[in-house]
Formats: structure tokens, sequence, C-alpha cells
């Protein structure tokens, strides 16, 4: 494997999954193999769960560890090609990729969707150009339009918790005071179609997600009704696709409530963290006790580990 870029990158979900649960049983047997080797973390966005998990994932297998949070300590970075650059932007993505490629041996990126031009975001232009131009893996570690990251960190957990073989699993739109990316939900939507699920998403109206992802997934603009029976929820708010970037509504009554969660099937509550409380869900719900949220996030750790394993591996 030479980059982590989609889920399109597993090839064999079952596989990994069972293989991310062993790394968690003794994530330190493989400390050998990244020994002598360095993983470089850029961050053009804040993170915390993404960058300390990541960051442990490598400690567990022997690596060296860089971090740079581009929103304070590098150069703005230029990602057009024949660009005259005498505007804002200091350094081109040419140099800085192949420069990284020196010092580093994966590099792990996170960049975020800007929500002001969908083809600009959807191209993913940060990530494919460090791909381009580096010599080394890369890692995605959420960009525009992608968690692949996360996705498996899901499917690790659902995996753990499920008691049935084809769980009812629900994705549901949540309302937020600001518009977010769409990059959870599209990967954890991809995630859904390959594993063994019954999978529905509910969102209001004007919040689809983009028909090459969803497919034929069924969507139910009925929340209570969507609910129904569900063993797993999982809860997030994503700006709309086609509107791009809008927040069209901001429809408190789709927060989850235990009201709500009556009609599942006792459902296991999920979020990728950080989650506005009483807005998104209340207190109630997420400190219940069928909140998985945390074992949630700490599995967010073997997911890296075992995607870093891999192409440590094979390089």
């Amino acid at each position: 494997m030479n980059n982590y870029f989609s889920i399109e990158d597993i090839d064999s979900l079952s596989d990994w999954i069972n293989e991310a649960i062993e790394i968690k049983k003794a994530p330190l047997s493989n400390k050998q193999l990244g020994q002598n080797k360095t993983i470089g973390l850029l961050f053009f966005n804040p993170s915390l769960r993404t960058r300390l998990s990541t960051q442990k994932a490598a400690l567990n297998l022997g690596m060296n560890v860089l971090v740079m949070n581009f929103t304070g300590e590098g150069w703005s970075l230029e990602h057009e090609d024949g660009t005259v650059m005498d505007q804002g932007n200091s350094e081109h993505v040419k140099e800085a990729a192949q420069v990284v490629s020196q010092y580093c041996d994966v590099l792990a990126i996170r960049a975020f969707a800007k929500l002001e031009n969908r083809e600009d975001d959807y191209s993913e232009k940060v990530l494919n150009n460090f791909m381009k131009y580096a010599s080394i893996p890369i890692v995605n570690m959420e960009s525009a339009t992608k968690h692949p990251l996360q996705a498996l960190t899901d499917a690790i957990t659902i995996t753990e918790n499920k008691k049935v073989k084809k769980p009812k699993v629900v994705l549901s739109w949540a309302p937020h005071p600001k518009a977010l990316p769409q990059a959870v939900a599209n990967s954890f939507v991809e995630m859904m179609q390959r594993m063994d699920a019954h999978f529905v998403i509910t969102h209001p109206v004007g919040f689809e997600l983009a028909s090459q992802i969803t497919k034929q997934v069924p969507i139910d603009y009925n929340q209570n009704n969507a609910l129904k029976d569900a063993d797993f929820v999982y809860v997030k708010n994503w700006s709309s696709y086609e509107n791009y970037g809008q927040t069209l509504v901001n429809d408190l009554s789709w927060k989850i409530t235990q009201e709500k969660m009556k009609v599942t099937n006792n459902a296991k509550f999920m979020h990728c963290l950080p989650v506005r409380r009483n807005v998104v869900v209340d207190d109630a719900v997420i400190d219940s006790d069928n909140s998985i949220v945390i074992e949630q996030a700490n599995n967010r750790t073997y997911a890296a580990q075992l995607v870093l394993k891999k192409i440590l591996e094979e390089s």
C-alpha cells in the first residue's frame, strides 16, 4: 500500500478489522517495525484525537514523530502549477513535498474543505498534490471530502459492539452553529456500503450528500422513522452539497434526545467528536451507558496503527 487516501485503499475490510482488534490487544508487539523511521504529521487545521492517536500509533510502532502546524508555523502553500507567485503564498507544494520527503519516511496530512468552491474541494488539491510530488507514502488524516481513518475506526467500533450479524446502522444529520464539511459523513457512508449492515441515512431535505457517494443507500427524511429499531446511531452535522457549504436550516428538532433513542433497539450512540453538547445531542444520551464515543475515540489509535503497520511492511 503506497498511500492511505480513502477506504478504497483497503483490500479486505474484514481482515483489516480483525487485524486492528489484534493490534489493540498487544499494541507494542510490532515496536521494532518502525525503528529508525520517521513520520511527519502536517496539520492545516486543528486536531485533538487525530493528532494524538496518530502520534501514539507511530510511537507504538517505534517511529520518530515530527509535527508541524501550518496554521501558525509553516509558509502558506501554492498548489496551482504555472502560477506567478507575487501574492500571498510563499512556497509551492512542489518544493515542500519533495523537501519533506527527505526528512520523513511517511507523511500524514490533515487539510479540511474550505466550503467555498465545491469543485476545488472535491478535487482534493492538497492531498493530491502532496501525493504527486512527494516520494514517500501519504496518509490522509482528513481531507476536504474524506476521513478514512475515522471510517476505519467506526468499522472497528461497530464490529466490536454489534450483537447481531447484520445490525441496523443509522447516520443522522444534526444541527450545528456553523457549516461543517462532508468528509466524515462521506467516508462513513462509503464504509457502511462495504459492511454487512442495514444502513439508512436521515437528514432534512436539502442536505443530501453527493449522489456518487450515497448511491443506492436509502434516505429517510423522517428522523424518528429512520431511528426505529436501530442498533447504532451515528450522528454528524454536514453542510449542503447541492447548495455547497451552506446551512439551509439549523433545525434544533433534529438534536438526538433520550426520547428519540427510545424508538431504537437499545442503540449504541456514536459520534466522531468533538461534539456540541445539547445542540447535537443531549447530555443524557452522550453520558449514557449506551454511548460508545470514548471507546470510538480510543480505536482511532489502532486504526492509525494498522495503516502505518501496513505501509511500513510494504515500504
